[in-house]
């Protein structure tokens, strides 16, 4: 949370997971793709279902983030969810 010298708060930021995945299989099997995790216990190493294109591939987790919407790697509103861990 930011305070303005006002003494007002300026605005609270909300918590981010990004995770680099890399596709496994389909039509982008090997691209690498940041993914905003729904899943806090996400970690490296995760076999991970995520959507790529228009359906559901899966990859592997090579990277986590935790960020901000101003620190994301890659803009929230262009960001796609990962669907599920397998």
């Amino acid at each position: 949370m930011i305070h303005s010298m006002g003494g007002g708060v300026i605005r609270e930021y909300d918590k981010l997971i990004y995770v680099f995945v890399q596709i496994e299989d389909g039509l982008y099997k090997g691209e690498k793709h940041w993914y905003i995790s729904p899943f806090p216990k996400i970690k490296v190493g995760d076999k991970v279902e995520v959507p790529a294109g228009s359906r559901l591939s899966s990859g592997s987790v090579l990277r986590v983030e935790n960020v901000t919407a101003q620190t994301a790697p890659f803009p929230v509103n262009r960001t796609r969810e990962v669907e599920r861990i397998l």
